[in-house]
C-alpha cells in the first residue's frame, strides 16, 4: 500500500499536488488529476491521515470482513464480537463478501476472490478502522490478508499458518472425541462414521477425535465402517443401509444434515431410533432438536469464536499481544448437547442379568 509520497514519484508531480486532487481542490489540469487518481488506484494508495487516526487509536472502531452472512455459522461468530466490541466501547464496521451466494462452496479451494477483500479491507481503512476481524464460512487455510497490512487483522473460523494474523478456530478434535466418548460410555463400540468431504479441515479433525475416542477406550479403529460423505443429507441416506449391513450400534454423523438422511432412511426401512440404532451428528444446527427423537450432537462455540476473535484483536491493539514468527492459533472447545437419539446398551446388560 504506497504514500502518498510514492504516488507523487510515479506521477512526477508534488506531494502537495497529490495531496490537493486526493482531496478534491482545484488547481491541477484534468490530465493530471485523472492521472493522480488512476495511479493512487493502482498503488492502493491509503491516506496519512488515516494511519495517524490509526496510530491514535480514537476511532474505536473494528471492520469485520465476513464471507457470507447466509451461513449459519456467521451470524453467531458476528454476535460474539459484537458482544465483545460492546463491553470495551467499540463498534463494529460489518462488510458481507456474499461468496456463498455468488460461488457456493466452490471458492473454498479457489483464491481469485482475494482481490476482493483486498479491496473491501482498502475501503475498510479509509473509514478509519483501527483493525481488520475477517470471519470464514468455513475452516480452511487462507491466505486473504495481505502480509503488508499496516493495522491488526485476526482470522476467525480459518487458519492464517501465520503468527502475525492470529486465528481462533473451533477445537474439532475435542468435540469428535466428546460425542464418540459418550456413544462408549453408553456400551457402544461398534461406532460407524459418515464424514464430511475429504479436504475439509473439519473432517480431518474430527475423524482424528474419533480414532482418538477409539483408541482411548481399546477399542480397534475400522476403517470399514468409515462411509466417505460430503455433508449432504443426502450422503447420510445413502450410507445408513451400508452401515446398518455392517451391524453398526451407532452411527456418528459429522455434521446434522447428514444425521437428517439416516433419520429419513431409518423410518423408509421402519427403523426406530434408537432403539434399534443409535445417532449423533455435530454443529446443533437449529433443525436437530426438531428430529424425532431429538438429535444428540455437539454443539459448536461459535459465539466464543467471535468473542475470543475480539478478545484477540483488542490486545493486539492494546500490545499485549505481539506479532511473532511461529503460527498463533486459539482453539475454542466444543461441547456435547446429550438429547433422545442415544440407547445405553449397558442399562439393556444390566437389565438382562438382574
Amino acid at each position: 500500500m504506497a504514500t502518498i509520497k510514492e504516488v507523487a514519484e510515479a506521477c512526477k508531480v508534488s506531494v502537495a499536488t497529490v495531496s490537493n486532487i486526493l482531496n478534491g481542490k482545484p488547481g491541477a489540469s484534468e490530465a493530471t488529476r485523472k492521472l493522480v487518481l488512476k495511479t493512487a488506484e493502482k498503488m492502493e494508495y491509503t491516506p496519512n491521515y488515516v494511519a495517524k487516526h490509526l496510530k491514535m487509536r480514537n476511532t474505536r472502531s473494528i471492520g469485520v470482513i465476513v464471507e457470507d452472512m447466509t451461513i449459519f455459522s456467521i451470524p453467531d461468530i458476528v454476535d460474539g464480537i459484537t458482544d465483545y466490541c460492546q463491553k470495551v466501547d467499540y463498534q463494529i464496521l460489518l462488510t458481507n463478501l456474499r461468496l456463498f451466494k455468488k460461488y457456493d462452496d466452490k471458492y473454498y479451494n479457489r483464491d481469485d476472490y482475494f482481490g476482493i477483500v483486498k479491496q473491501e479491507i482498502r475501503k475498510l481503512m479509509a473509514k478509519q478502522v483501527e483493525g481488520i476481524i475477517y470471519v470464514a464460512a468455513h475452516e480452511r487455510i487462507m491466505h486473504c490478508i495481505p502480509d503488508d497490512l499496516p493495522i491488526p487483522a485476526v482470522m476467525a473460523y480459518g487458519y492464517t499458518k501465520r503468527g502475525k494474523v492470529p486465528s481462533v478456530v473451533v477445537d474439532d478434535e475435542h468435540g469428535a472425541y466428546e460425542v464418540v466418548q459418550y456413544l462408549i460410555e453408553q456400551g457402544h463400540s461398534r461406532i460407524g462414521v459418515i464424514t464430511g468431504k475429504a479436504d475439509s479441515l473439519h473432517m480431518q479433525a474430527r475423524l482424528l477425535g474419533y480414532q482418538m475416542a477409539l483408541r482411548d477406550n481399546g477399542i480397534l479403529y475400522n476403517p470399514e465402517l468409515v462411509c466417505n460423505g460430503d455433508w449432504t443429507r443426502e450422503a447420510g441416506y445413502r450410507y445408513t443401509d451400508e452401515l446398518l449391513d455392517k451391524e453398526v450400534t451407532a452411527i456418528f454423523c459429522m455434521n446434522d444434515l447428514m444425521a437428517g438422511g439416516v433419520y429419513d432412511r431409518t423410518e423408509e426401512r421402519n427403523i426406530k431410533i434408537p432403539e434399534k440404532i443409535s445417532v449423533v451428528g455435530y454443529d446443533n444446527r437449529e433443525l436437530s432438536s426438531y428430529y424425532k427423537p431429538p438429535l444428540t450432537t455437539i454443539t459448536l462455540p461459535l459465539h466464543d469464536i467471535g468473542y475470543r476473535a475480539a478478545e484477540v484483536m483488542i490486545d493486539m491493539l492494546d500490545k499485549k499481544i505481539q506479532p511473532q514468527d511461529e503460527e498463533l492459533v486459539y482453539q475454542i472447545p466444543c461441547s456435547r448437547l446429550i438429547r433422545k437419539s442415544v440407547k445405553s446398551l449397558e442399562t439393556v446388560k444390566v437389565s438382562g442379568t438382574s
